[in-house]
């Protein structure tokens, strides 16, 4: 099945208005641009609804041609023709699905509370369908008598195996109640994504006294006047929600009530008993997640989950992240009791609070390694950083990257590449968004317009991909200036590029990123380590005045701070890693009294089972936890860390070298992980590459966990 089909239940932001004539849908046609990009200048918000429902009903018409094929079920009349269809459908929603992320608004989100219940029963339609299911298991119950090839078995058990995790085996009477639970977890799901991005739009702190803004950086002061300037507040400036705004405000602002007012109001998003309270909406998406998964045969929703993850059930999981977390809390704890030193030394005698832990972490780096972010930052102009990760990525793979601007764009901000291997052969295309706006959710990710794929005429398809981030923006006097978080996010964000740029599979269900959730980030995460490096950092570090590059003091101490406040990092996301895991491994749901309340329980529960510190708050709360109520992290958030234990495991091996980039060690990562998809198992693909299952010790050592 294709992934778009699978994902229904995420986030939509799509739109409603006047169907337009067929002949002037672009979706209804194929692509006449350049690489058969998407026509974003011919695309209007009235073209998305038609465009799905048409999508739609091509899909059923083809799907019921399976079932009325006379010939007996094959791997070519079936499984392969299951593979290929709903070719329209893909084409809007690939669109569709970013575009609710990142262009969205009220008439976008209008449309998309409309097609979400109709996307949701289609997919039912398919999933629960008896007699396409009956198909599909003669097909798969003859496997070793087809002499298929090995990616061609993968996709026979992936597809037999979804029939079946979507309730193909269940009496009628299960399915029926399964197809309620499937529609009201993508109405509840969009509107808990809807809720955060509404919440942090509407949050403005303005500030009219200049003395309030000692501390901050002149970056941030530019950009809050700016901000203030454009909604008619001159003279005055306004702080946001969004983490170009919230985060150097926090770590920099010297007025301490003005940090615990933004503090509370990131924290709180979601929790406010305003429109876009969020308390009701996740418990009742952990119930139907329950109940889901016990219609299924499951304990709980983190078991039917996890069964199809590198981990594989809820024990491993706790075991992997209980052995991070007592080295974390330990020296979290540490770094509390230095903070709270710098607060007495500064002549203050209040206890060290969570708007106070970044302002004084902030201080006591600059003291202990004399480091100042915006000391750093000026060496991190965005567009010399993009270069400098193109360099790298052509050493260790030969990847070209030339600029188009004869691509259509969706906005007039993005940058579009054409990707070519050393000889020049076309590889694919790629989008990137960088800054925020009220049209885009927070965060920073990658997503595909086309997935690598061979089509059913053996063409070579070739993929069309998107990153997608919130990096501080330019102001009207200087470049985007990146923070060091910010730059590394770009490599992350860019090793997803990579695993859906360099895939090389038949079968578009297994392209690209179409693995495993806790095998996903290790193509993003291995990146980051090639930002850390200083041999590395001196080929895209350049002052984005004077083009003289990072002073190798300034470096020496950034490698020098590089495990500073670990302790605090590492604690607040796993954290968040346990509420997650609280919520998904429920055995009874939460009573209809209580709903309102579940967030506050849940959270106060795990702070007790882990002796959290309460100088340090959850990275994701419960009302704007995206990841797992609208995103696909759901009892998966996990994920990050132990792709963290892949990542830091395989980075060892080019150390190991003596060369970080190892030409032998860059082909094997690309040939066994980068290209390869969902084509092999996630555990087998890693030890094609590294020879031998991951160990902890390098994850432990990447972040200053053992001494």
């Amino acid at each position: 099945m294709k992934k778009y089909l699978l994902i229904m239940i995420l986030p939509l932001f799509l739109l409603a208005s006047c169907a337009p004539a067929e002949e002037e849908n672009p979706f209804f046609s194929d692509y006449d641009t350049p690489f058969g990009v998407p026509p974003f200048d011919l695309i209007e918000n009235a073209h998305f609804e038609p465009a799905i429902l048409e999508g739609i009903n091509q899909h059923e018409e083809e799907i019921q041609a399976i079932i009325d094929n006379p010939a007996p079920p094959t791997f070519e009349n079936t499984i392969e023709a299951l593979e290929y269809s709903g070719e329209m459908l893909n084409r809007v929603l690939s669109v569709f699905y970013n575009f609710n992320s990142s262009l969205t608004s009220d008439e976008l989100q209008g449309i998309a509370q409309e097609m979400s219940p109709k996307l949701s029963n289609h997919s039912d339609n398919i999933r629960l369908n008896l007699d396409l299911f009956d198909r599909v298991k003669t097909v798969y119950e003859q496997r070793q008598e087809l002499g298929l090839n090995d990616e061609q078995m993968r996709l026979l058990e992936e597809t037999h195996k979804g029939f079946v995790r979507s309730g193909a085996n269940l009496p009628s009477d299960k399915q029926e109640r399964l197809r309620e639970i499937n529609t009201e977890l993508s109405r509840l799901t969009l509107q808990f994504g809807q809720n955060v991005l509404g919440e942090t739009n509407t949050f403005k702190m303005v500030v009219e006294n200049e003395e309030d803004l000692a501390g901050l950086p002149e970056s941030s002061i530019e950009a809050a006047a700016d901000l203030a300037a454009s909604e008619g507040h001159e003279g005055k400036w306004i702080f946001t929600l969004h983490n170009p705004s919230v985060m150097p405000f926090l770590y920099n602002a010297d007025n301490r009530e003005l940090r615990q007012k933004m503090q509370q109001a990131y924290i709180n998003r979601g929790n406010n008993d305003n429109e876009y309270n969020n308390r009701e909406i996740l418990a009742n998406i952990a119930n139907l997640r329950l109940e889901r998964a016990q219609l299924m045969g499951y304990e709980n929703f983190a078991e039917f989950s996890l069964e199809e993850t590198m981990a594989g059930d809820i024990e491993t999981v706790m075991s992997f992240v209980d052995q991070v977390w007592d080295p974390a809390i330990a020296l979290a704890k540490e770094e509390a009791e230095q903070l709270q030193e710098m607060i007495y030394e500064d002549g203050y005698d209040f206890e060290l609070q969570q708007w106070d832990w970044r302002y004084y972490a902030e201080k006591v780096r600059r003291e202990k390694y004399d480091l100042d972010e915006q000391e750093v930052r000026q060496y991190f102009e965005l567009n010399t950083v993009r270069d400098g990760i193109f360099m790298i990525v052509d050493k260790l793979w030969g990847l070209q990257f030339i600029e188009r601007n004869d691509v259509p764009k969706y906005h007039e901000d993005v940058q579009v590449f054409e990707v070519q291997e050393a000889g020049g052969s076309h590889v694919g295309i790629l989008y990137m968004d960088f800054h925020p706006r009220d049209s885009k959710r927070g965060g920073a990710w990658m997503s595909s317009y086309r997935s690598q794929r061979v089509d059913p005429d053996g063409r070579f398809i070739h993929p069309v991909i998107t990153i997608v981030c919130n990096f501080s923006p330019p102001t009207s006097t200087r470049p985007a200036l990146l923070t060091y978080d910010e730059m590394t996010t770009f490599f992350h964000e860019f090793g997803h590029a990579l695993h859906g740029l360099l895939s090389n599979v038949h079968y578009p269900g297994l392209a690209g990123t179409s693995v495993p959730r806790d095998f996903v980030e290790l193509p993003s995460q291995i990146m980051e380590n090639w930002a850390n490096e200083p041999e590395v950092m001196e080929t895209f570090a350049f002052h984005y005045e004077t083009g003289e590059p990072m002073p190798e003091d300034l470096m020496d101490r950034i490698v020098a701070s590089a495990h500073f406040n670990q302790g605090f990092a590492t604690v607040e996301f796993l954290m968040s890693t346990y509420l997650d895991m609280e919520y998904h491994t429920i055995t009874t749901p939460f009573g209809d009294d209580i709903l309102n309340e579940v967030s506050g329980i849940v959270e106060r529960q795990t702070i007790q089972r882990k002796g959290m510190i309460p100088e340090i708050h959850f990275r994701h709360a419960s009302t704007h936890f995206n990841h797992i109520f609208s995103g696909g992290y759901a009892a998966g958030y996990y994920s990050y860390l132990w792709s963290g234990l892949l990542d830091a495991d395989a980075y060892e091996a080019f150390r190991e070298t003596g060369d970080v980039y190892d030409s032998e060690t860059a082909a094997s990562f690309r040939e066994n992980i980068l290209e390869r998809g969902n084509t092999k198992d996630a555990m087998e693909m890693y030890i094609d590459f590294r020879g031998r299952e991951p160990e902890i010790e390098p994850l432990l050592r990447q972040r200053g966990l053992v001494r």
